[in-house]
Formats: C-alpha cells, sequence, structure tokens
C-alpha cells in the first residue's frame, strides 16, 4: 500500500514540474516559427595580434625551432632480446597462410591426371600438382601470398576451367 502511495505522488510530482513554465530565455517568436539567441553561450575568441606590428609581412607564423636530440634509450637490452626471438621464430617457420587455385576436386584419379594434363596443354607457364586427400583428389594451380596476386592468374584459368575456385593454402617460403 505504501508502494503505492510513494508511486502515485511520484508521478504526480513528476506531472506538476513537466507544466511548470519554463525559465525565462531570450527567445523570439517571429511568424517564420522557433527561434532562440544562443549566442551568450558562444566561446568568445581572441582575435590574433596584427601582422604588421610585428614586422611578420609574409603571414607565415614564426615558430621557435627545437635542436635535434638523439635518443639515447631507445632499444634497450630486454626490447633487443625480444626483437632476436621474434627473429629466430620467423626465420624457423618453413609455411605461411597464402592461396591457391582449384581446378579439380573429386574422387576419380584419372580425372584429376586428365584435368593436369589439359593445364599443361592450355597455361604451360602455370605449375600444379595432384593432391591426394581421403578420398578426394584435388589439382591445385600456383601458390600466391595473397589473394590479389592469385586472382591474375585465376582470370585465365577458368576461361579454361570454369569450376575453378581460390582457396585457402600453406605456401612454403623459400
Amino acid at each position: 500500500m505504501r508502494n503505492q502511495a510513494f508511486y502515485v505522488y511520484l508521478l504526480i510530482a513528476v506531472w506538476a514540474l513537466g507544466c511548470a513554465s519554463p525559465k525565462s530565455t531570450t527567445v523570439s517568436t517571429q511568424s517564420s516559427g522557433y527561434s532562440e539567441d544562443l549566442s551568450i553561450w558562444r566561446p568568445k575568441v581572441e582575435t590574433p595580434a596584427d601582422n604588421t606590428t610585428t614586422g611578420n609581412t609574409n603571414g607565415s607564423n614564426d615558430r621557435k625551432q627545437t635542436q635535434y636530440v638523439e635518443p639515447k634509450y631507445a632499444v634497450n637490452k630486454k626490447l633487443d632480446a625480444v626483437l632476436d626471438s621474434i627473429d629466430r621464430y620467423n626465420k624457423a617457420r618453413q609455411f605461411i597462410d597464402g592461396f591457391t587455385i582449384q581446378i579439380y576436386a573429386g574422387m576419380k584419379r584419372e580425372d584429376a591426371l586428365n584435368a593436369k594434363k589439359n593445364l599443361a596443354a592450355s597455361l604451360p607457364d602455370l605449375s600444379s600438382e595432384v593432391e591426394y586427400a581421403q578420398p578426394n583428389f584435388r589439382v591445385k594451380v600456383g601458390k600466391y601470398y595473397s589473394r590479389i596476386d592469385a586472382q591474375q592468374d585465376y582470370v585465365s584459368v577458368k576461361k579454361y576451367f570454369p569450376t575453378a575456385i581460390i582457396i585457402p593454402d600453406k605456401v612454403a617460403i623459400n
């Protein structure tokens, strides 16, 4: 019962505050609609000094030039050790994520070898390989570091093999 009375009083208070007359502001009501003068709230900007009084006639700002200081502690021994470990890790990697073009995927080895032979006959400059991942044979063309590099050869391969697609693959680092 007390909760209901509290909510009723709260509702009446909110309604009364909503109906109260607004504080006086500089509002001008014209026939064109609502307008309000907010210039008193705008920040005041100081105007710069006249350039002719300071002797600067070309209009550029004179800034104080600071002398270059060579950093003494740019790379410390801890950072150097971390950079060396990252370098060793990158040198140990043999493969990176890249892309290849798949021209055939199926269960018949003869069809995969025929697709490879047709590719060698039509586009001899591209290298291909037959890969067996149970139960499918796949014929892949080229190794590319980015999808954009693969796209260039993909256009020419697509003319001879309409089902060709670009797929992600591991690329050996030479």
